[in-house]
């Protein structure tokens, strides 16, 4: 499930100047969304990239027609979002039938072009309304006033696969327990506050959770030896490693060996805290999908996935993969019942987890215990398939 940051960015924020700041703070910061009034939205594009939403008004059809017609692409919002002034915000009394709703007439004339609603949740007829308007939203946004953990909750159940569901929130707190709610969570965050740490943090909040933790195990060196020469992949990344952090690779797709990153210091070699030393070509890296690619086939822009002694783990982008020969090493460990290998240069630079700590590859021994990740499964293409492949 992919979650998103959404950026409230309208005129009850304050004037084009305020807006700007927090809209800019959004940009730097990594939110997915922007939302505003519609008057805005070529501003907003003005400043960087990133989707629009635009509230809509009360005499605007959401349809790209008429007035629409005219309007250039870039002051075309991604989304138009009705409730604003309106029915959804309390502005203008609900109906008292749902089928009489301005806002949720609105709705079924999109014709196509992507729309939401907005609604805060006053009373339990608002969250009513608010799962009536989702059966033609593509987005939910509600935001809770006295109330706020329950009506979300029963937005969760009710609706919870049939828009993608927005819980209004004002700091990074708020978006994790958001994130978390019956497990599942809302879909995304509209953020609102002008606090760049809140924002900053709320965005660290969602990827978060988006990320996975691994069961990392312990497996038993049982054999390592010299080889021949092979062309060994140093991954150079955008990003800088911690101490405890490095990549999962390995010849077999089952079976990937943590190997850290080069954050220690050598009085020999400068560290490289950005690089994982990782193997040879064929071998594979877990990828932050949960896929698996080959080191051969890393390019700079690639994703690939950072984990930590823990099994936290992280993305992070590829800046350049250097491709050399360089005498090897054979890794082989046992980790229920199976043998799996790697292929690692032949350096004290690189390092592997062991029971007995951070480890150089020259000082391994049998009988050590090196940290793994073990699935008992095969890939096809990288990705895992219910079959019986052989790797030895």
């Amino acid at each position: 499930m992919t979650r998103a940051v959404w950026l409230k960015a309208d005129d009850e924020v304050g004037d084009w100047d305020a807006r700007r700041r927090r809209i800019t703070t959004g940009l730097e910061a990594g939110v997915d969304w922007v939302l505003v009034d519609r008057e805005d939205v070529e501003q907003v594009r003005e400043l960087g990239q990133v989707n629009v939403a635009a509230f809509g008004t009360n005499d605007r059809r959401i349809s790209e027609s008429d007035d629409e017609a005219d309007e250039s692409d870039r002051a075309k919002p991604d989304a138009t979002i009705v409730g604003k002034d309106s029915e959804g915000d309390g502005t203008l009394d609900l109906p008292g039938e749902h089928s009489g709703s301005a806002d949720i007439s609105r709705l079924q004339r999109a014709n196509g072009h992507t729309s939401g609603v907005f609604v805060r949740i006053r009373e339990q007829a608002y969250e009513s309304f608010a799962e009536t308007a989702a059966a033609d939203a593509e987005y939910t946004i509600v935001v809770g006033e006295d109330w706020k953990i329950i009506p979300l909750e029963n937005l969760i159940a009710r609706i919870g696969d049939e828009t993608t569901l927005i819980a209004g929130v004002q700091t990074a707190d708020e978006a994790r327990t958001a994130f978390e709610t019956l497990e599942h969570g809302a879909d995304a965050v509209l953020l609102d506050t002008d606090d760049p740490d809140e924002i900053r943090k709320t965005v660290q909040t969602r990827d978060a959770a988006e990320r996975e933790t691994l069961d990392l195990v312990w497996a038993t060196v049982t054999a390592i030896e010299q080889t021949s020469s092979a062309d060994r992949v140093c991954v150079d990344t955008g990003n800088l490693f911690e101490h405890d952090e490095g990549m999962l690779v390995g010849s077999m797709s089952r079976g990937l060996f943590f190997v850290h990153a080069e954050t220690a210091e050598s009085p020999y070699v400068a560290s490289r805290p950005f690089r994982v030393n990782a193997g040879a070509v064929h071998a594979y890296v877990r990828t932050p999908d949960g896929s698996t690619k080959y080191l051969s086939e890393l390019k700079s822009g690639d994703e690939v996935q950072v984990v930590d002694t823990e099994g936290n783990t992280r993305e992070t982008v590829v800046g350049r993969a250097k491709i050399e020969r360089r005498p090897m090493f054979r890794v082989q460990a046992e980790v229920n019942g199976d043998m799996i290998e790697t292929l690692l240069q032949n350096a004290e630079t690189i390092k592997v987890a062991t029971a007995d700590g951070r480890k150089s590859v020259t000082d391994l021994a049998v009988d050590d215990e090196v940290l793994v990740y073990y699935e008992d499964t095969a890939r096809h293409f990288g990705e895992t398939v219910e079959e019986s492949i052989i790797e030895k």
